[in-house]
């Protein structure tokens, strides 16, 4: 006949493990995750067990097992890889009435743990009559189909209210978080920005309405202002709102505008932080931000003022004397007066740049110059935004790297 199954709140509960191997290892955790206090009881134990019971989070008895261990859990793990212990184990459970698992013959195991799995609130288990394999696979689909949006539902009673302010990541749709595929799959209004992933767009349901906010440099423009408006209209209508930015909402997303406006009008408001475009970029490019011996600090700037202009808040002479790497956003027009300035303030004209155009997506492409050079070779190159400008000696380590791939596919 099929288990009767049951979700267990483990929380602040005795729960035995009988066992140190790698099924133990495997079960410890998730135990702990459900607040159980885990005692164990096994002459060894792997040293991640061992690290656990070190911190005090298990208690371990370095010693076989006794009967009467038993006594006072509430729940009995039998993981030994010895049939007879794991017998005794279960008998003993049985006869105090407490339910046990027994890991090595499900047949004789009065419960059997599912092959389970996380995804946001979400837990999934899954059993099939002692396939663990098969149990895993089919955890694992639908764990993926969670976690990706693909089989969350919109009617819920617990859905979100308000506006959630999603962070999309750099570009590609798949750098965006879990947390923010999820909440983007129970959306009923979408308000999505220019460098917002638009590829997840075409995964929403037909009846979401999706509200275009783009701002495109010296084009068309929606006021931040009418955003905030969007947001606030649509959440006071009982509809849940995410508000798809690229990159991250709080580095240079107006992020921060958005959750005061929402919290000044009492709309619920969220935050999921999402990967930035600063160093994601950067990253995708092959070049690391900071280096050791080379980088030990780097600064992210917006450069949509350029310097010296009466709304640049950028010390850019301190800039100029500093050693670490700058990544400039929204450079791409000011690289002719911002390349000089740096100069000017310390930078040596020789210094390493690289501009990477449209990165994580299929069109990325990086020019490499100096900055004595960088600007001529922008408008040779006929570069345009969205695009990162990276100066620094670390644009030479991924100079190194590409060589020593070269020299490796190279035939000897």
């Amino acid at each position: 006949m099929p288990p009767y199954l049951l979700g267990l709140r483990l929380r602040g509960r005795r729960v035995l493990v009988v066992g140190g191997g790698r099924v133990a290892q495997r079960r410890v955790p998730a135990l702990l995750d459900a607040g159980a206090e885990v005692v164990l009881v096994s002459p060894e134990v792997t040293a991640s067990l061992q690290g656990l019971a070190e911190a005090g989070r298990i208690a371990w008895h370095a010693r076989p097992y006794r009967r009467g261990d038993c006594a006072g859990a509430w729940l009995v793990q039998a993981v030994t890889d010895d049939a007879k212990v794991n017998g005794d184990v279960v008998a003993d459970a049985e006869a105090a009435r407490i339910w046990s698992v027994r890991a090595d013959d499900a047949e004789s195991s009065p419960a059997w743990t599912p092959a389970s799995g996380q995804a946001g609130d979400a837990t999934v288990g899954v059993l099939l009559g002692g396939d663990p394999r098969r149990a895993a696979g089919i955890r694992d689909a639908v764990v993926d189909g969670l976690r990706d949006g693909a089989l969350e539902s919109r009617h819920s009673r617990r859905k979100p209210s308000g506006v959630a302010l999603v962070g999309g990541g750099p570009g590609d749709p798949g750098l965006i978080t879990v947390r923010g595929r999820q909440l983007l799959a129970m959306a009923d209004v979408v308000v999505t920005d220019r460098l917002a992933p638009g590829g997840l767009l075409d995964e929403l349901a037909a009846d979401v309405e999706v509200i275009d906010a783009a701002k495109i440099p010296y084009g068309r423009t929606v006021t931040q202002d009418k955003i905030n408006d969007y947001l606030v209209e649509h959440a006071k209508q009982g509809k849940f709102v995410v508000r798809l930015k690229g990159g991250d909402p709080f580095v240079f997303g107006r992020g921060g505008e958005e959750a005061l406006h929402c919290a000044r009008n009492g709309v619920p408001v969220m935050v999921v932080p999402g990967i930035s475009s600063s160093v994601a970029v950067p990253s995708a490019a092959g070049i690391p931000v900071t280096h050791r011996g080379v980088a030990q600090e780097f600064h992210v700037v917006s450069a949509h003022v350029p310097p010296g202009h009466p709304e640049s808040t950028v010390d850019w002479e301190a800039l100029g004397r500093a050693h670490g790497t700058l990544v400039l956003l929204m450079a791409v027009e000011r690289m002719a007066l911002i390349a000089p300035a740096l100069v000017r303030y310390g930078r040596s004209s020789d210094t390493p740049v690289a501009v990477i155009q449209d990165g994580t997506l299929p069109g990325q492409r990086t020019l490499t110059a100096t900055l004595g050079t960088v600007a001529d070779e922008m408008a040779a190159g006929g570069v345009r935004p969205p695009a990162i400008v990276v100066v620094g000696d670390v644009v030479d380590v991924a100079r190194e790297i590409d060589m020593i791939r070269a020299d490796l596919g190279r035939d000897p």
